[in-house]
């Protein structure tokens, strides 16, 4: 079992440390691990690191333990090589700091209005995030000064200087007193930047992580670019469309992983998560039922997943792009084994093809973009399950007395392709679940779960409704977590749902005029708490 180690082990502030755990990271990436205490301890520092390793914070949290907030000048600079790049890293310090509250963190950069950075630049930064060319020209204002720098950070070095920084960087390095502290990161370290070093930096340390090597030749990987509030819709279809025995999806972090777990469960998936909080005796448990197939996907961080030696594992989804690309290898990893295929997918959003370029590159591989899958694409391939399953059938045998009805029926002049379309067309209508449900309709008061009530519906299988359409409408119109409604019935006309007694009457009410599964709740269609006639309640089989 691999060495596991915790934020918490470094000399860092409790303030910090409850903004880490906040943003959900488990434990240090090998960067970090390095990098933070040997800042911290207040050596120069070269890091030669690739963008996506978690280096931000490898800087970041060190930087943030230098400033003095009784002190109103500005304490630590960070340069990096573009607009975006800035943005990203003062929108991280603001993360790491949020705890401490008297810290200020201003980005400066082109395309900004200058005025506008002026004001916050006069009124205090303790840290500032810029861009060569734009932190050059507060210094020629007078806007900025850097007499009180602790700390300088180059970050993306070898970018910066590929885009024609340098003079502007020395000038900048100038401007800061001789005893400040230097870090620099680079992806390569060329001559420039081992010069800039030997010029710039005092005996400085050299941390850098070696890199294992992918050989995952079974494995097809693809990305698909999608916005963040498309990931659990395209997730869904993802599911649906390559139907995997055991999926396996990753998530940067704890939080993550419990929100998308309790969105999947909504939706209708055998679903389970597992993270660093949980206790070994729950972990065991989510692990023994995705062994054996009792839940067929498994939502994980990186730290979580390390235990995960799975043979069956057909899927694998990055929901989050991986904050290091070494742990994009041993994601992706943990499908194709024994021999077998496999599949790895990349949610990517419009800010992080960085880091998809950075793994493609580390990597030496070329990741297929797809397209997002659509409705159409789900369909089509329920229609291809649905043919080989009559083909099974077929070889299985024993269709005499259905061949039988339908000799019967050809009388009527309909012809056999008539008969087998209807038939069809009836079966991917009904939506057919395969989730188990009762044979028969029961009554309110038999059958119901303690602490439930059961909401009943007067509609079911004759509008194509499917327990994941229930659960879905419910948590998403009324905040329920999925986890807290009980079983389901759906039979020809009627269905019913239970949920906990303090919640039902709140479901009713909230749920009235809105629609599950695309039948709108007016109209004739009803929920309540009262069961509606019982004409045609038996439930079709499949």
């Amino acid at each position: 079992m691999e060495d596991t180690y915790s934020f918490s082990e470094f000399n860092i502030s409790p303030s910090i440390l409850r903004a880490i755990k906040d943003m959900g990271f488990e434990e240090p990436t090998p960067i970090q691990l390095l990098a933070i205490p040997t800042i911290l301890s207040g050596h120069d520092v070269t890091g030669q690191a690739q963008t996506g390793t978690g280096k931000t914070a490898a800087f970041g949290i060190p930087a943030i333990e230098a400033v003095d907030v009784d002190i109103g000048t500005t304490q630590i600079i960070v340069l990096s090589p573009t607009r975006e790049l800035a943005i990203q890293t003062a929108e991280e310090f603001g993360r790491l700091a949020h705890y401490e509250k008297k810290i200020h963190v201003v980005p400066v950069y082109g395309g900004q209005p200058i005025e506008r950075q002026f004001k916050a630049l006069k009124f205090g930064a303790h840290i500032v995030v810029g861009t060569p060319g734009r932190v050059l020209d507060h210094i020629n204002r007078g806007t900025l000064r850097l007499d009180g720098i602790k700390m300088i950070v180059l970050d993306e070095a070898d970018q910066m200087l590929d885009m024609g920084f340098r003079d502007d960087i020395e000038t900048i390095i100038r401007e800061t007193p001789k005893d400040r502290q230097t870090v620099l990161f680079s992806a390569t370290l060329p001559r420039p930047i081992i010069e800039i070093s030997k010029q710039y930096q005092t005996n400085p340390e050299m941390v850098k992580v070696p890199h294992k090597t992918l050989t995952v030749p079974q494995i097809e990987q693809q990305y698909i670019e999608l916005r963040n509030s498309d990931k659990i819709e395209i997730l869904s279809r993802l599911l649906d469309i390559y139907n995997p025995n055991l999926a396996l999806i990753f998530c940067n972090t704890k939080r993550a992983v419990d929100t998308l777990t309790g969105q999947l469960q909504a939706r209708g998936y055998c679903a389970e998560g597992l993270h660093g909080d949980m206790k070994q005796i729950q972990r065991d448990r989510v692990m023994a039922k995705f062994r054996k197939g009792t839940i067929d996907v498994l939502i994980a961080t990186d730290v979580a997943a390390r235990g995960i030696d799975v043979d069956d594992v057909e899927l694998v989804i990055n929901y989050d792009v991986p904050q290091d690309v070494e742990y994009y290898v041993h994601r992706i990893g943990r499908t194709a084994r024994a021999g077998r295929e496999g599949r790895a997918i990349t949610f990517v959003g419009p800010k992080e093809f960085y880091k998809l370029k950075t793994i493609q590159k580390y990597a030496k591989i070329q990741i297929a973009r797809i397209p997002i899958p659509t409705a159409d694409d789900v369909e089509e391939m329920r229609m291809r399950t649905l043919a080989e399953e009559i083909r099974e059938t077929i070889k299985a045998g024993g269709l005499d007395k259905y061949a039988t009805l339908l000799e019967r029926m050809m009388m009527d002049d309909y012809t056999s392709l008539e008969i087998a379309a209807a038939l069809l067309k009836r079966e991917i209508e009904a939506g057919a679940d395969p989730e188990p449900v009762a044979d028969e309709y029961v009554p309110r008061d038999r059958g119901i779960e303690p602490g439930m009530t059961r909401i009943y519906l007067n509609f079911g299988k004759d509008k194509r409704i499917r327990p994941k359409d229930i659960v879905g409408a419910i948590a998403g119109e009324t905040g329920i977590n999925g986890k807290d409604i009980g079983s389901i019935g759906i039979y020809d006309s009627n269905s019913y749902v239970e949920i906990p007694d303090d919640l039902a009457k709140m479901v009713v009410e909230e749920m009235t005029g809105k629609s599950i599964g695309g039948v709108s709740l007016t109209n004739g269609n009803t929920i309540g708490l009262t069961a509606p006639a019982r004409g045609g309640q038996k439930r079709t089989r499949r």
